[in-house]
C-alpha cells in the first residue's frame, strides 16, 4: 500500500464509488478501502434498483433533496457511464376507505415535495397503464425508474480507476489514529495507510468507523429485507413497479418491480433484526411474499420462482431525538479533514451523486482543489452479445470467434463477455464478480450450466487453481476437493 495518499474512503458501495468518482475530478490521490473482494457484496448490491421519485419523504430531509436531484439527473449519468435505464414510472395501489386515506396523504405529501406529474387515479387507469396489475385507486409516478444496482456501481467504480483512483478489496479498516503531522493513520488487513482526508462511506458499519474517527457513537438498528426472483417469463406482463399503500406507520410492505434485464423483484420483506446481520432466507417468508404480492401482481406464483436472497438495509438512530436518522454529511472541528456520511439507506442508490457532490463541497469549505483536466466522466460498458441483432452478432463473431460461443444459455453470455469480465479493470475475480458483470448464473437454472465453465475459465485466464477460485469472499471456496 503507498505510504500517504491524499484521500481515503472507507467503502466501495454505491455511495463510495460515486464519492470516488465525483473526486477524481480534481486533481487527488485517491484509494477506495473495501472490506469485500468487490463493489457489490453490501447492501448495493441487494436492494430493488429503483430510480425514487421522492414522493416517500418529507419535504425538509436531505434524503429527499438528494433524491430529487439524482432523479433529474438520471438520463444524463446514465448515459455517461453506459448504464441500462427506463424512466417507467410506478404505481402506489390502494384498496379499501382506510387505505385511500393514507394514499391521498402521501399524495399530498408529493405534491409539497413537487414530485413531477404525480396525479390520482382509479382501477380503469390501473389497466390501461398495465392490465396485470390490481388495486382499486392508486398514485402514478411516473419519473420513476429502474436500473440495475449492480451495473450502477461497478460503472461508478471503473469510471473513478480510468480517471485514476485505486481500490484496494479485502482491505477492512480495523483503527484509525493521527500521527505527528496530524494526518490519518489508518490500520487495514492489508498493512497501514496514512491519509490527509478520510471519507467515511461504509454503509452497514459506518457507525463503527463514525467512532473510530471521533464522530461519536451512532446506534445501529438493521432491517432485513428478503426478496422473490421471478423468472422473466413473468417480467413480460408487468411494465413498471407496483408499491402498496404505506402501514399506518409510513412503512412500505412488500411490492413488486420489473428489473432492467425483465425479471421481476418481489419484496422485501420488513423485519427489525437490531445490530446483527442476517442473511438467511426462510420458507416462511417466502409464503408472505407470494400473499402481499399476489394482491397486486397476480404472476406472482411459485412456477416462476427462480431464486431468493436477502437485504440488510441501515438505519441509525438520531442520538438526539432516538428516530430513524436522516441522511447525514457531516465535519466536525475536532475532527479535521474527515467527513461523516451516515444514515444512508433507501433512497441511497438514486441519491448516491448528489451525496458525493455534498462530501466534495465539505471539503472545498477547508481546502482549494485542482481540477484534473483530464478528467473523463464518460465510461463504455461490456459489449452484451444478447442485446445484438443477428447481422450485428455475426459481425461479433467474424472479428471474435469467442462470440460464437455461449457460455450461459439461459441469459446467452458468450465466452467473450466472461473473457471480458475476468479481466475487468476493478481487478474482480471472484465468481460473483463475473456474474454481476455478464449475468452469468442469473437465469432459470442459476448456474447449473454454466458456473462450471466461469471457474475454469478463471482458472485459464488468470493461471489459478481450482482450490483458489471464490464465490463471493475470503474462505468462500468454490471447490475444497478434487471434481470431475
Amino acid at each position: 500500500m503507498s505510504a500517504k495518499i491524499d484521500v481515503a474512503i472507507i467503502g466501495g458501495g454505491v455511495v463510495g464509488s460515486a464519492v470516488a468518482r465525483e473526486l477524481s475530478r480534481f486533481r487527488l490521490n485517491i484509494c477506495v478501502l473495501e472490506k469485500e473482494l468487490d463493489v457489490c457484496n453490501g447492501v448495493s448490491g441487494r436492494n430493488t434498483g429503483l430510480l425514487h421519485s421522492g414522493i416517500l419523504n418529507k419535504k425538509n430531509m436531505l434524503r429527499t433533496e438528494c433524491c430529487m436531484e439524482g432523479n433529474k439527473e438520471f438520463e444524463q449519468v446514465a448515459q455517461e457511464l453506459d448504464v441500462p435505464f427506463r424512466r417507467c414510472g410506478k404505481l402506489i395501489v390502494g384498496f379499501g376507505e382506510e387505505e385511500r386515506g393514507r394514499l391521498e396523504k402521501l399524495y399530498k405529501q408529493g405534491m409539497e415535495n413537487g414530485v413531477p406529474g404525480i396525479r390520482m387515479i382509479n382501477a380503469a387507469e390501473i389497466k390501461r397503464l398495465d392490465p396485470n396489475v390490481d388495486g382499486e385507486f392508486a398514485i402514478h409516478v411516473p419519473s420513476a425508474g429502474i436500473l440495475c444496482p449492480f451495473t450502477y456501481t461497478i460503472a461508478l467504480a471503473e469510471n473513478a480507476v480510468q480517471n485514476g483512483v485505486k481500490y484496494c478489496f479485502d482491505c477492512e479498516v480495523t483503527g484509525i489514529s493521527r500521527n505527528e503531522q496530524g494526518d490519518f493513520s489508518l490500520e487495514t488487513k492489508q498493512g497501514k495507510m496514512t491519509a490527509r482526508w478520510v471519507i467515511n462511506c461504509a454503509g452497514l458499519y459506518a457507525y463503527k468507523i463514525s467512532e473510530m474517527l471521533g464522530f461519536g457513537k451512532y446506534q445501529p438498528s438493521r432491517v432485513k429485507g428478503e426478496y422473490e426472483i421471478l423468472d422473466k417469463k413473468a417480467g413480460k406482463y408487468l411494465s413498471l413497479p407496483v408499491y402498496p399503500t404505506p402501514n399506518e406507520y409510513g412503512a412500505f410492505d412488500i411490492h413488486v418491480t420489473p428489473t432492467i434485464d425483465g425479471n421481476v423483484l418481489v419484496g422485501p420483506t420488513i423485519e427489525h433484526i437490531g445490530e446483527g446481520i442476517d442473511y438467511a432466507a426462510t420458507q416462511s417468508m417466502i409464503e408472505v411474499l407470494e400473499k402481499q404480492g399476489s394482491k397486486m401482481f397476480r404472476y406472482v406464483k411459485r412456477d416462476y420462482y427462480i431464486r431468493n436472497y436477502v437485504g440488510v438495509f441501515p438505519t441509525v438512530e438520531d442520538p438526539e431525538t432516538h428516530e430513524e436518522m436522516d441522511f447525514r454529511i457531516e465535519t466536525k472541528e475536532s475532527v479535521p479533514c474527515a467527513v461523516n456520511v451516515v444514515g444512508i439507506n433507501s433512497p441511497g442508490l438514486t441519491s448516491a451523486l448528489p451525496i458525493a457532490r455534498r462530501v466534495i463541497a465539505k471539503i472545498r469549505q477547508s481546502e482549494a482543489l485542482t481540477m484534473n483536466e483530464k478528467f473523463n466522466p464518460v465510461r463504455r460498458g461490456m459489449v452484451k452479445f444478447s442485446q445484438k441483432n443477428e447481422e450485428e452478432k455475426r459481425r461479433l463473431i467474424a472479428q471474435n470467434p469467442d462470440y460464437g460461443e455461449i457460455y450461459c444459455r439461459c441469459e446467452c453470455v458468450t465466452k467473450a463477455e466472461v473473457k471480458a469480465a475476468v479481466h475487468n479493470i476493478l481487478g474482480v475475480t471472484t465468481v460473483s464478480g463475473i456474474k454481476y458483470r455478464t449475468r452469468a448464473t442469473m437465469g432459470r437454472c442459476q448456474g447449473g450450466y454454466c458456473e462450471t465453465r466461469l471457474t475454469q475459465l478463471i482458472q485459464q485466464e488468470l493461471g489459478k487453481k481450482k482450490e483458489e477460485i471464490l464465490l463471493n469472499k475470503p474462505e468462500a471456496y468454490m471447490f475444497t476437493g478434487e471434481v470431475k
